[in-house]
């Protein structure tokens, strides 16, 4: 739907919750200015209305959650059936019925499709407690206490995941509370090369990056005190950046080869976002452990680390009192809501044209990037898609990139500026959304790029 606004943006019922909202929320939790934000009252499909009545087309799926758009039928009638039946149990003392079915669905859709076996999973509530889960198991399952992580990586913001999380200014107020277990190596980013070889498509990478990294990752494996190497198969909020095609390849066999595990952080590109179900399968690399979330509950916070059986049973068994666990631990709603997702988009999958969606949402954008343009390095994989914006030498511009998106906003588009720079256009839209709706808000893009830009 081509969505229509009705005010001004803000609208003045956005201004007047900003307002009361600066007054009981930490100033550091949402950003206020005068044309920023909008407050949301209603969604479905693609589109988003706020307090005033004003609709936008949402470019950003409310980070990747709403893969299958808002309000998403089969989701919202499972949610409701279980809300009244059973909301709230005891997910690691008296288990519900909809927890078993969900770990089933989740083994029977990764390592069991892998040939890999059965898998057993550690629930949780958001994105972080996946990769905390992961972190524990690989420290159970070697010995070992450190992880390896990568420069532009994002993981999440409690503490062990801040650990790992390698962006922005996120760790520097912190960085004394920081146990120093992770070691950080750079991430391929062929666009603008951590080994200085100058920005190129990762189809042209050579083999001098390959053995840089190499060497690196040789001289922290060998102090022997490694229990994993964590990765984003691509960077996400630290970019929209795919990696070379030797790249998960080459740390599966190094994982192998050194005795570590392969832990592979899929809860933005996962389920169908980059195309295939996971980023992982287009280099048929199958990790050791898998953490998802985000759309996972089809609004709901759920996420998990999944590994087969003989990685997971590094857990000792429960004797009463689990050593990893929370109160909301396989909630019945979630995991409700979980399975009916996972029933839905393996049901839409073929009507989905992600990866055909994602070629027309790459050539228009490329066709904006032309000399002369602040648009360029144009990259991603299926809708899982960024673009750097520019000054005229080249070098990152958040400030134009946040005048983009608060005009992109006023002329009826939700979208985010992501990157360690945040200049980086990211377009991560609901599954569902139109070849329309994605060539109105390509037409939208340029003509406010031209009013702002000139």
């Amino acid at each position: 739907m081509i969505p229509v606004q009705k005010t001004q943006i803000p609208g003045p019922g956005s201004i007047d919750l900003g307002a009361r909202l600066r007054r009981c929320e930490s100033r550091n939790v949402t950003f206020l200015s005068a044309d920023f934000p909008v407050f949301w009252e209603r969604a479905e499909g693609a589109n988003v209305w706020d307090v005033d009545g004003n609709g936008y087309l949402d470019l950003t799926a409310g980070f990747g959650v709403a893969a299958l758009g808002y309000s998403a039928p089969g989701i919202a009638a499972a949610a409701s059936a279980q809300l009244e039946r059973l909301p709230v149990g005891m997910g690691d003392v008296h288990p519900s019925l909809a927890k078993v079915a969900l770990l089933e669905a989740l083994s029977r859709l990764t390592f069991e499709s892998w040939g890999r076996g059965g898998a057993k999973s550690i629930l949780g509530c958001s994105g972080s407690d996946a990769v905390e889960a992961a972190m524990k198991t690989a420290c159970l399952a070697t010995g070992r206490p450190e992880i390896i992580a990568f420069r532009g990586s994002y993981h999440g913001l409690s503490y062990g995941a801040l650990e790992a999380t390698e962006m922005g200014n996120f760790r520097k107020p912190f960085r004394e509370q920081m146990a120093g277990r992770v070691r950080f190596l750079p991430f391929p980013d062929c666009w603008r090369c951590p080994w200085g070889r100058g920005a190129r498509s990762p189809s042209d990478c050579d083999a001098e990056c390959r053995s840089a990294l190499a060497a690196e990752l040789k001289t922290i494996l060998s102090q022997a005190r490694v229990a994993a190497i964590l990765v984003e198969p691509m960077l996400g909020r630290g970019g929209m950046i795919p990696p070379p095609d030797w790249f998960l390849p080459f740390l599966r066999a190094a994982a192998d080869e050194e005795g570590v595990l392969l832990i592979l952080d899929e809860i933005f590109t996962g389920f169908f976002r980059t195309g295939p179900r996971f980023a992982c399968e287009r280099w048929k690399v199958v990790p050791d452990l898998l953490c998802v979330g985000k759309p996972l509950g089809g609004g709901f916070p759920i996420s998990a680390c999944i590994g087969p059986k003989e990685v997971m049973d590094a857990w000792p068994e429960s004797d009463g009192e689990a050593l990893h666990t929370s109160t909301f631990l396989g909630s019945p709603l979630g995991c409700r809501m979980a399975c009916a997702f996972l029933e839905a988009i393996e049901e839409q999958r073929p009507g989905l044209a992600v990866e055909e969606k994602g070629a027309a949402l790459l050539a228009g954008l490329r066709e904006m990037a032309a000399a002369g343009s602040p648009l360029r390095n144009v990259r991603g994989a299926g809708l899982f898609v960024g673009v750097e914006v520019t000054d005229e030498g080249g070098r990152p511009d958040p400030a134009l990139a946040g005048k983009l998106v608060a005009s992109l906003l006023k002329a009826g588009v939700i979208l985010l500026a992501g990157g360690t720079d945040r200049h980086v256009l990211s377009f991560t839209p609901p599954l569902i959304i139109t070849s329309e709706e994605l060539d109105w808000s390509l037409r939208t893009l340029r003509s406010v790029l031209g009013r702002v830009v000139g």
